[in-house]
């Protein structure tokens, strides 16, 4: 449920450490402290805790690093499919409970908040071209930012509005049958028909390759 059956209010300050999000995602970065800002304030806007199913849906706008920060402190998930990603290139997310019809729709603006020799060394240290001092300087800088992130007033970084929206669809369960080709499990609404055949997508692919 998004709240318990006390209807329990969450508990401030109740939610996953943001090493602990590093530790999932594998590396600190602004991307993932700012999903990590979103999701907590995702989380008391709509005074919620984290679900055991698909309660709580989250729908990100973009596939990087800050869905990792979604996941973990929301417990939207792509296994359990509360978890929607349309990659739209915007670090948005909104998150609807299903047990209030409610939405929040959570948009990060870090203008101004990191320094600008980070953007001037961003091209040579992704393009290959950074010399190990300048490479040393932009990690350096990027931790910078992310402690920015983390401390900075939420109004700072976050627009925070309520919106109106459909219920998400919830996640559907499969039939798992044999693909009639190479044979392995494969959910039934996902094969394809070729030659009388029900055959999975990467052997039907391979079949109608010209």
């Amino acid at each position: 449920m998004c709240l318990s059956q006390q209807n329990e209010r969450p508990v401030p300050g109740d939610y996953i450490s943001y090493e602990q999000a590093v530790e999932f995602h594998g590396h600190s970065c602004g991307g993932l402290a700012s999903g990590y800002r979103a999701a907590i304030a995702a989380m008391k806007a709509l005074e919620v805790r984290r679900p055991k199913d698909e309660e709580l849906v989250a729908i990100a706008e973009t596939d990087a690093c800050g869905v990792d920060a979604i996941q973990m402190i929301t417990g939207c998930t792509a296994g359990k499919g509360n978890l929607i990603v349309h990659d739209y290139g915007k670090h948005a997310f909104t998150f609807y409970c299903r047990e209030k019809n409610k939405a929040v729709r959570i948009t990060t603006n870090l203008d101004g908040l990191l320094p600008d020799e980070m953007s001037d060394l961003r091209p040579k240290v992704f393009s290959g071209r950074a010399t190990e001092a300048e490479k040393a300087r932009y990690q350096e800088l990027a931790q910078q930012g992310v402690q920015a992130i983390l401390s900075a007033p939420e109004e700072k970084i976050l627009k925070i509005n309520f919106v109106q929206m459909e219920p998400p669809k919830k996640a559907r369960i499969f039939e798992s049958i044999p693909c009639e080709c190479c044979g392995e499990m494969v959910a039934d609404a996902k094969t394809r028909e070729h030659d009388g055949k029900r055959v999975c997508m990467p052997c039907f692919l391979s079949a109608t390759k010209s």
